[in-house]
């Protein structure tokens, strides 16, 4: 009976691996008879899996979708990369963290105590990136619908929600009409949802942010898919957060030589260009959404700094130090400040 056990175990594992199995491959990686693999067939569909069996000499195996949930097999790299994702669903801004919470609790008891005591040393707190506000959650049934509608490629209406000015008062359901758009990829970027759409009343490609999105029924026709700008949706959305400028370009970008190695400057450029030019000198061309905020982010190297261009960042400069200076000068009377430390 052990053997029996073992060799249900890893027909079943095979099912899980592979969408559809022929019969006589199944016995032959199992190394038995294709009676002894219809036999095995039917003693897991007594404990519960739906296993679809297509009929004819090429006649095979395929583990179907049930009403219910049957029991799961895991391997052990499986259950731990579970452990992780489980631990780490607070921090998708899903709204999912009390079920993946209940989920984890759930396959833990499940667990044969070697593997329990694996997972439980694996202790992980998901923590947001530090910002201003913390990400906004998602309704799971939104990601659910949007998804749905991403998948059978059918034309989404939604009303989009515009961004509340800080203190002012919920005006009550939007005038406008609804949005409508070929919806193609549902991504995740810094703990907030996407839809990343061609947008049919603009025509042209659009980021929506999913907290905003309230999707109405039904949904619209069918439609051919596009190809997204670049072809890399990853890179397509992360071009969407380097500026207003089109995408890749932010409104305000300035070249500037510091005083500084380049592998110091490297770590801090974020999506910067460095070069370097010597032992001690590199060049930075970075970009801001203001002029005086890429003078001041490229002052916080602290080091010299030689403004290659454009006059724009020069004059920039050339402000925050008449604005450094009347700060510096406004201090209470007879107070001395500190000579900067080196």
């Amino acid at each position: 009976m052990p053997k029996t056990s073992a060799r249900l175990l890893s027909l079943l594992s095979l099912l899980q691996a592979r969408r559809d199995w022929p019969g006589q491959l199944l016995a032959e990686r199992l190394e038995v008879s294709p009676r002894t693999v219809r036999r095995d067939v039917d003693r897991l569909r007594e404990l519960g899996y739906p296993i679809v069996a297509a009929k004819g000499p090429d006649g095979g195996y395929r583990l179907g979708a049930g009403t219910e949930l049957p029991p799961l097999l895991f391997d052990d790299d499986q259950a731990v990369a579970l452990t992780v994702a489980l631990q780490t669903a607070t921090a998708t801004g899903a709204g999912i963290g009390e079920a993946a919470a209940r989920a984890l609790s759930t396959v833990r008891q499940v667990l044969p105590a070697r593997l329990r005591h694996r997972v439980d040393t694996l202790q992980v707190t998901a923590v947001e990136g530090a910002g201003t506000r913390p990400n906004p959650r998602v309704d799971p049934q939104v990601l659910m619908a949007l998804s749905a509608a991403v998948r059978a490629r059918e034309v989404l209406r939604f009303d989009y929600a515009p961004v509340s000015a800080p203190g002012a008062s919920d005006a009550g359901p939007a005038a406008t009409p609804p949005r409508r758009a070929e919806p193609h990829h549902l991504v995740t970027r810094g703990g907030r949802w996407y839809l990343v759409a061609w947008d049919l009343d603009r025509e042209d490609w659009r980021t929506f942010r999913v907290d905003r999105i309230t999707p109405r029924t039904p949904t619209g026709p069918r439609f051919t898919p596009r190809d997204v700008p670049g072809g890399d949706v990853a890179a397509f959305v992360a071009s969407r957060f380097q500026g207003a400028d089109g995408p890749g370009g932010w409104p305000c970008r300035g070249e500037v030589i510091l005083d500084l190695p380049a592998a110091d400057v490297s770590p801090f450029a974020h999506d910067g260009v460095v070069e370097e030019l010597g032992p001690d000198r590199c060049r930075l061309v970075l970009g801001a959404w203001s002029w005086p905020g890429l003078a001041a982010t490229i002052g916080r190297f602290d080091a010299g700094i030689e403004v290659i261009g454009p006059a724009e960042l020069k004059d920039a400069f050339a402000h925050l130090a008449r604005r450094y200076t009347d700060a510096a000068a406004s201090g209470p009377a007879g107070h001395t400040m500190p000579p900067p430390s080196r």
